[in-house]
């Protein structure tokens, strides 16, 4: 089964992506909030992916961090909630939203995601009350760009320096080399990622 994907974002859509890995393009179903975290077409990244197999099927889904791959887990325990379902909650609330809207029994943050009616947020709130307090609430980090060499590198150590976390970074730097060029002065790439790290 595959545990994560590392290749060139190939297509961004509304609920999906492509990732090239190698020549072959693999289509991977994804939250609102991890394609938005994915760098633009065509950077490269790594997806943490979790794999089902159906009969007539084999599908991925891509998530930014562990904590919304085991949300991702967890959700689908629960009767009712499918792959889109568990998406769509995912998309709506992070995991730590989850875990604050099912302690405090907040059906109705639960039932603003696509496919969640009253009685399945209840359920979602009954099964799920005793468990969510363990689960993990993730750093709000995006996924990671793979940036190894060059500018785009210097930069990362440059804002490392300032106090920054790589997980915050990375996102960052990426996003501004898209905008002005990989190959940007190290000066000008240091002033557009802070920009980006700015922006709310």
């Amino acid at each position: 089964m595959f545990a994560s994907l590392r290749g060139l974002v190939e297509l961004l859509e509304e609920d999906r992506c492509v990732i090239d890995v190698n020549g072959v393009g693999y289509l991977v179903q994804a939250s609102t909030r991890t394609l938005a975290a994915l760098p633009h077409p065509p950077e490269l990244a790594r997806v943490l992916v979790e794999t089902q197999v159906r009969e007539d099927a084999i599908s991925l889904y891509g998530f930014a961090d562990t904590a919304e791959r085991d949300w991702f887990r967890l959700l689908l325990t629960v009767q009712g909630v499918g792959a889109k379902v568990a998406l769509a909650l995912l998309s709506t609330l992070s995991p730590g939203d989850l875990v604050r809207s099912i302690a405090a029994g907040d059906r109705g943050s639960l039932t603003r995601a696509a496919g969640v009616g009253p009685k399945l947020a209840i359920r979602l709130l009954s099964e799920l009350r005793e468990k969510a307090g363990a689960m993990p609430v993730g750093t709000g980090a995006a996924i990671i760009p793979v940036i190894t060499a060059g500018p785009e590198a210097e930069t990362v150590s440059a804002l490392l320096n300032l106090g920054y976390r790589r997980g915050e970074a990375e996102p960052a730097v990426a996003r501004a080399a898209a905008r002005v060029g990989a190959d940007a002065p190290v000066g000008l790439l240091i002033r557009e990622s802070l920009q980006e790290l700015a922006r709310p």
